[in-house]
């Protein structure tokens, strides 16, 4: 193993022992989840009160479940008092952001690209409570956008997804078309078009993100039309896609957000992970000792915080070539010498 594989095995030992505490304090605090005073308080006389809203249920494994663990990861850290609410409707973003606003949280995050314009209404009424919305690019004196650099990790995934492949058909699945799923669909083709340009990329999108027999029925259409390596990225209804790759037994997964190796260890090549946890105690360490500035904060490979995490299972089936390569240009990424920002300017508008 070269030194730099060594790191790295380190650095998914240390990340897969975090992801296992934090999902174990998560199966215990989950049935408090829902309302607005739900949240377990940090100290007794804790005035440092942080909520979360989220799109969709906490036990998805992915995009829900890393913002519920870097919840969590306040109140441990931070002695925070905190509180979480699954929102159902548009109606409910601005609704909840009002009453947390009211009940005097000192932060707010919306974790969404479709949280901006509710919380760009509402800050303004409530300039004590700083509101955060995840892949959001708005901003305002108590009002900041969060990005993650997820582009450069999806591009390690379609350099494994071309190089793994037998059918040179693969295939993307989302939930919704929300642009910064669509932007990583689009570094994940052109990776996978670097490694083999004679791949053809079949793309799909549910509709939602909760349904994970409508995310098994689109992964089965795309096995069915070839396709034989899958990166989903459809939170809840992505679980669905996992379970067509197993029953067909002839397709790869790669997941999303948080380390998804686990799910079914035996079909899935890897995961792009966002180090929720470390994003979200970033943010809060820093409204919480007055240093907070509003803008659009960006994070991503160089720090730390977004990933292309391969599953050991599976090692064997991805030429050492490959990840070499992959290792190769992870290092460059982390010290902010890579980015495929320039690429994919120019790249075709969809996969």
């Amino acid at each position: 193993m070269s030194t730099l594989s060594a790191i790295y095995a380190l650095k998914r030992h240390m990340f897969h022992r975090r992801r296992i505490l934090s999902l174990a304090i998560c199966t215990v605090l989950v049935a408090c989840s829902g309302h607005p005073d739900a949240g377990t308080p940090g100290t007794a006389a804790s005035s440092f009160k942080v909520a979360l809203l989220t799109p969709g249920p906490i036990s998805d494994q992915s995009w829900n479940a890393g913002a519920y663990q870097g919840l969590i990861a306040i109140r441990d850290s931070l002695g925070a008092k905190i509180s979480h609410i699954q929102t159902q409707t548009p109606a409910d973003f601005e609704e909840n952001f009002r009453q947390y606003g009211a009940q005097g949280y000192s932060l707010v995050f919306g974790h969404g690209f479709e949280f901006q314009d509710a919380a760009k209404r509402v800050a303004p009424e409530y300039p004590h409570t700083v509101y955060v919305t995840t892949s959001g690019t708005t901003s305002g004196p108590n009002l900041a956008g969060m990005t993650f650099g997820f582009a450069d990790a999806s591009y390690l995934a379609g350099l494994l997804a071309g190089a793994v492949t037998k059918s040179n058909r693969i295939a993307v699945l989302g939930g919704t078309a929300l642009p910064p799923v669509v932007e990583s669909f689009r570094a994940f083709a052109l990776g996978a078009r670097v490694a083999n340009p004679k791949i053809a990329v079949v793309t799909s999108y549910i509709g939602n993100w909760d349904d994970v027999s409508a995310g098994k029925e689109q992964a089965l259409a795309q096995i069915a039309q070839g396709a034989d390596v899958i990166f989903q990225n459809a939170d809840a209804a992505g679980l669905g896609v996992f379970q067509a790759a197993r029953e067909s037994g002839r397709a790869y997964v790669i997941g999303s957000n948080t380390n998804q190796n686990g799910v079914a260890p035996d079909v899935t090549l890897g995961s792009v992970v966002i180090d929720l946890p470390r994003a979200f105690l970033t943010i809060a360490r820093r409204v919480k000792d007055g240093t907070f500035t509003p803008g659009v904060i960006s994070l991503g490979e160089s720090d730390d915080v977004v990933t292309l995490v391969l599953n050991p299972t599976l090692g064997s089936r991805v030429p050492p070539t490959v990840r070499t390569r992959i290792d190769s240009l992870q290092r460059a990424m982390l010290s902010g010498q890579f980015t495929i920002a320039p690429q994919l300017a120019k790249a075709p508008a969809t996969p």
